[in-house]
């Protein structure tokens, strides 16, 4: 079918609400994915922290769910926890998880060792060192793992409108099926938009906290 660019501006003025529920569908997914996968990977980051030997083979276990293909992740899922956005939510957990933790783990073994001593020796608690010395160095690397992590989940999530997650994938499949141009670009734009603005967003964040980290803006804790 062929298509003039007058066609997707007025599939927008005509199909507007339609698309602002998919572009709320697709970021209520990505949101509760996020949320859910913080909660595990910050504590389950902490533990492997403790031990190398663990973080390598938990690590490996994460890298090797995250090559599974996501088609194939949500057909083995589906008679267990169903078609929509149940299935979708385990499997891009499943995915964010490796993500997540790698570079959490990444973040806290960057901290300086001898910074760490020099904290236990000015007569900090574990918890104060933690709050105080090991989170705000090791926040870096923790902001571009999320960042990496919700711009993966945006795109991922387009894929899981193929089980009926809904979503802006379901623009784009619907275009496929069709083929017709204009919803499949449709799609393809708001993703990027949704993309391309949270990585904006997070690496404003994530430099400000590089900034602090390095002591380029004077930042004091007191209790």
């Amino acid at each position: 079918m062929t298509n003039s660019i007058a066609d997707f501006f007025n599939y927008f003025g005509e199909y507007h609400d339609d698309l602002l529920i998919m572009v709320a569908q697709h970021l209520q997914i990505v949101l509760t994915v996020l949320a859910i996968s913080i909660i595990i990977a910050v504590p389950l980051s902490l533990v492997l922290y403790q031990s190398q030997l663990l973080s390598s083979i938990v690590l490996a276990i994460l890298g090797a769910l995250y090559a599974i293909p996501s088609l194939a992740f949500f057909a083995i899922l589906i008679p267990i926890c169903g078609l929509g956005m149940p299935t979708a939510v385990t499997v891009l957990v499943v995915y964010v998880q490796f993500i997540l933790v790698r570079n959490t783990l990444a973040g806290f073994k960057s901290v300086d060792a001898s910074i760490l001593e020099a904290g236990r020796g000015m007569g900090l608690s574990k918890l104060q060192l933690f709050v105080k010395v090991q989170l705000p160095l090791a926040l870096p690397s923790l902001l571009g793992g999320l960042r990496l992590a919700v711009i993966a989940t945006i795109g991922m999530t387009t894929i899981a409108a193929s089980i009926g997650a809904g979503g802006l994938g379901t623009l784009l499949f619907d275009g496929l099926r069709m083929d017709y141009a204009v919803k499949i670009v449709w799609g393809t734009v708001l993703a990027f938009l949704l993309s391309w603005a949270a990585n904006r967003i997070l690496l404003i964040f994530e430099r400000r906290s590089l900034k602090k980290s390095r002591g380029e803006l004077k930042t004091a804790i007191r209790n």
